[in-house]
């Protein structure tokens, strides 16, 4: 091979031939190599080339807030076929992105692959072995016996996983998807293709990524923010080599993240206060990250997820407790301060950041302490729903992660409001439902199994669920209720909004009041602190 060459964005998409497989490496906004996509898309709409294409997002590629990501490809003609962890998501009143346009319609067969299993099938096909067993997604939608990962008609027939038997077990096995082209991102490339990541908020996985293409004869191109002499970049600040790259684009305007041109502390290169990190207003749903983070232990390593949980660091900080527990999040950051919205995914102050498809070989073994999730749904068996929810799914973006993340956690702490859009309130340390809500999230049965409850049941793992007014546990007899809120009537407000019969426990206990009341309740996780 030769060295790799600068190139504009248009000329690499010229790259590009007809009815490639093509890995994109991202996490919604961070990463994205948005500049390389948004050519593809202009050579499409002049050219009609290049056609026929299939997809690989093992996170997510793009947003609704500024970084189109796939959007700028989601043209019927080009692409042909997605796989990809999660997909672009927003609001429910806003107009779907174009992605989900071709799902939805049925346009083009389309895949939620958990976005470990998605790197798994990366690591394959770079070593040319046929594909990926494994027991995550058992029993959730991932499994053959339910949807198999298809998100729509077309999909289901084509099936990319089935159950075999492997040594007197069963095991699902997705066979490995050779890659023709990986579109990847870091922040400088120097004159030889090295890549180095100094601005970006998590590596992700551009490596495996590159590796497989390369290994099997493809195109690998890389966008990067500048460019950089030969032999100027540290080499062990090199995250992919440049005897696996092809072609440099240089986008100079990238944004490190959603709504984010650049933030030194999200890469880590400088270190927030914590009194700069805003805490969450006193509300229901801070009474619930409260009451999560009672369930942490001192020296906990906590894997943490998008929704009410994702305000639990803050929660910690507020009470002093920093440090006590050490975060964990799927896109590589270790420790700091997880951050939210826009910047979700990233994190200040990290004590480390790996690549994603090391951190999900963590995860899938189960080697952390405890997992904090949200849930949508909940059913009698105890299995949840993060991945499909009615007849606007692309609020739910799929479930990236999520069940690689649950298929083996020792422990799982779900959080989320009982009911959709009750009123509430607080009044002197007690819970008022002024109004309940209009949809049950307790059903008979989930719309989407995203974690089953039953496996959880026989694998022996701890489960619990938390709202603003109860917590429930996974017993193998059905959830039980363990506790209540003060000021809530265990018939009317729990028992009689839940589509399915809960347990009531001999030992009811009332939550602790002080999670009603604004000041700091004097969280107590051990570690020899007041």
């Amino acid at each position: 091979m030769a060295f790799p060459t600068v190139v504009s964005a248009d000329a690499a998409a010229a790259l590009i031939p007809d009815g490639a497989i093509v890995t994109v490496s991202s996490s919604s906004g961070l990463g994205c190599p948005d500049a390389v996509l948004a050519a593809i898309g202009r050579r499409f709409d002049a050219e009609g080339h290049p056609r026929n294409l299939t997809t690989l997002h093992p996170i997510a590629a793009g947003d609704m807030w500024g970084i189109k990501g796939v959007d700028h490809i989601a043209k019927p003609g080009l692409l042909a076929r997605i796989l990809g962890g999660s997909y672009p998501s927003g609001p429910s009143s806003a107009e779907p992105p174009a992605i989900w346009k071709m799902v939805t319609g049925n346009q083009i067969p389309a895949y939620n692959v958990p976005t470990g299993i998605l790197f798994d099938m990366h690591r394959e096909a770079a070593a040319k072995r046929p594909g990926v067993l494994t027991k995550v997604g058992m029993d959730t939608f991932v499994d053959p016996a339910r949807e198999g990962c298809a998100m729509n008609a077309k999909a289901a027939e084509e099936a990319i996983v089935k159950r075999v038997t492997f040594d007197g077990e069963d095991w699902l096995y997705f066979k490995a998807i050779v890659p023709d082209v990986a579109i990847i991102r870091a922040t400088t490339a120097d004159e030889r293709g090295n890549l180095s990541y100094e601005h970006e908020g998590g590596y992700l996985g551009p490596l495996d990524q590159a590796l497989a293409v390369r290994n099997n004869g493809g195109i690998v191109i890389a966008q990067v923010k500048r460019l950089a002499k030969s032999g100027t970049l540290k080499p062990h600040n090199v995250m992919v080599p440049g005897v696996l790259v092809d072609a440099i684009v240089v986008a100079p305007d990238q944004m490190q993240t959603t709504q984010t041109q650049y933030d030194a502390a999200i890469s880590g290169e400088v270190f927030r206060t914590l009194s700069s990190f805003e805490l969450p207003e006193f509300n229901p749903a801070k009474v619930i990250a409260r009451r999560v983070a009672q369930e942490l232990r001192y020296g906990n390593a906590v894997n943490i997820g998008f929704g009410i949980s994702a305000n639990v660091p803050r929660v910690l900080i507020e009470e002093g407790r920093h440090g006590d527990v050490t975060w964990v999040i799927e896109q590589g950051a270790v420790g700091g301060v997880p951050l939210l919205d826009f910047q979700f995914g990233c994190a200040s102050n990290a004590e480390a950041i790996v690549p994603s498809p090391y951190q999900f070989t963590y995860f899938q073994g189960g080697g952390f302490d405890v997992s904090l999730l949200s849930f949508l749904q909940i059913d009698a068996n105890g299995s949840v729903n993060v991945s499909k929810l009615g007849v606007r799914p692309h609020v739910t973006a799929g479930a990236g992660g999520f069940v690689d993340i649950t298929a083996r956690a020792k422990r799982i702490v779900f959080s989320g409001y009982f009911t959709a859009a009750a009123g509430l309130a607080i009044e002197e340390k007690e819970l008022k439902i002024a109004r309940e809500g209009k949809i049950m999230k307790l059903v008979k049965e989930v719309e989407h199994v995203s974690f089953s409850g039953q496996r959880a049941v026989a694998q022996g793992q701890d489960i619990t669920y938390i709202t603003e007014r109860c917590v429930l546990r996974l017993t193998p007899k059905g959830i039980e209720v363990t506790e209540i809120a003060p000021g809530v009537d265990l018939e009317r407000d729990i028992l009689a909004q839940a589509e399915f019969p809960l347990i009531v426990s001999d030992n009811l206990k009332v939550m602790d009041a002080n999670l009603f009341d604004p000041a700091p309740i004097g969280l107590d996780i051990g570690g020899g602190r007041a």
